[in-house]
């Protein structure tokens, strides 16, 4: 049986979502735990796009299920992959003709409930959207680059606190080493559905602690609905001295690619300046990595000086703390 369920309902189901969208239109973007099952290779799609052009409507439909035909058995096995129970939600980009077509397959070969999101993936984005500009009760945690403050998040949220690592749903750590040794970025739009799902997990009339960050995360943008929230609510502003937070750096970038840091080093060294580059690098070349993390701190530290700036004073608690103990700040930020 095949019936229609709109994009809130979909999301608050148990049930399985498959997406039948091109593994291409998957890569750029998709609801978080869906699974692919493209009815069209990135090709294939193309080329059925073109005839539809060119030619007709007529065509392309022809074309396509020349193309679909051979796959139909191995549709029934993914799907039934996904969802041992014959129960499933399915979708393409508008809820239209690939979609409409899969379900129809699925519920004619064992499948006994279907169900088709109403306005398929575009109607999911709509809402995504609308859901990222609802106002919530953010507490941001600040301090200068070596804090520790995503180790400080985590043990916030061990405390029982709602917490959203934007780092790592970004997987970098925002500063021009944010990169190393993590994995590959998600795309803009795959970074603000992930936001949204983390946010759907949470209880929006509790406060809810994120870190700060520039508008950026690497290639990851926080989409600016959120990200006004972010400036306009309070910041924790935690200063820590650089020293600790040098060693702290230590801990986190001394095992990493010799190769990768200098890298990173290079990408800031128009703001680094040129004496300041020669000196990290020659640090580096030595493996003395406190001296590599206090001559980037010095940059930094005056960056995000620039951008605490913006900030009206009165909204900026700063809160001294003597070292990068994670837990011992928590307990000390946890009632801010």
């Amino acid at each position: 049986m095949i019936s229609e369920i709109n994009i809130e309902e979909a999301l608050t189901s148990d049930l399985s979502v498959i997406d039948v969208r091109s593994p291409a239109e998957f890569e750029h973007g998709h609801i978080p735990g869906a699974a692919s099952i493209p009815l069209f290779s990135n090709e294939e799609r193309a080329h059925v796009g073109t005839v539809y052009k060119q030619q007709s409507k007529e065509a392309a439909t022809e074309l396509g299920y020349e193309y679909v035909i051979p796959k139909l058995e191995s549709f029934i096995a993914d799907s039934f992959k996904v969802s041992p129970t014959g129960k499933v939600v399915v979708h393409c980009w508008r809820g239209g003709m690939r979609s409409r077509s899969f379900a129809q397959h699925l519920s004619e070969n064992g499948f006994t409930d279907v169900k088709l999101i109403i306005g398929g993936y575009k109607a999911y984005r709509n809402y995504v959207l609308d859901t990222l500009a609802t106002p919530v009760q953010l507490k941001v945690l600040g301090g200068y680059t070596g804090s520790g403050k995503t180790h400080i998040l985590n043990e916030l949220k061990k405390l029982g606190k709602q917490v959203i690592d934007l780092e790592g749903l970004a997987n970098h750590k925002g500063s021009a080493f944010g990169g190393i040794g993590q994995l590959e970025q998600p795309t803009i739009e795959q970074f603000e559905n992930n936001l949204h799902e983390e946010l759907s997990k949470l209880d929006l009339s509790k406060p809810i602690w994120v870190e700060d960050e520039s508008h950026n995360i690497g290639r990851a943008n926080i989409p600016m609905q959120f990200f006004e929230q972010m400036r306009s609510a309070k910041l924790l502003f935690i200063d820590i001295p650089t020293e600790e937070r040098a060693k702290h750096l230590v801990t986190e970038y001394a095992n990493c690619n010799s190769q990768e840091l200098a890298e990173s080093i290079q990408r800031i060294a128009k703001r680094l300046g040129g004496l300041s580059v020669k000196n990290a690098i020659e640090e580096l070349e030595n493996k003395n990595f406190f001296e590599v993390a206090k001559i980037s701190l010095h940059y930094y530290d005056k960056s995000y000086l620039k951008g605490m700036s913006k900030r009206k004073t009165e909204d900026v608690i700063r809160i001294p703390l003597p070292s990068t103990n994670h837990y011992e700040n928590a307990l000390q930020i946890e009632n801010r």
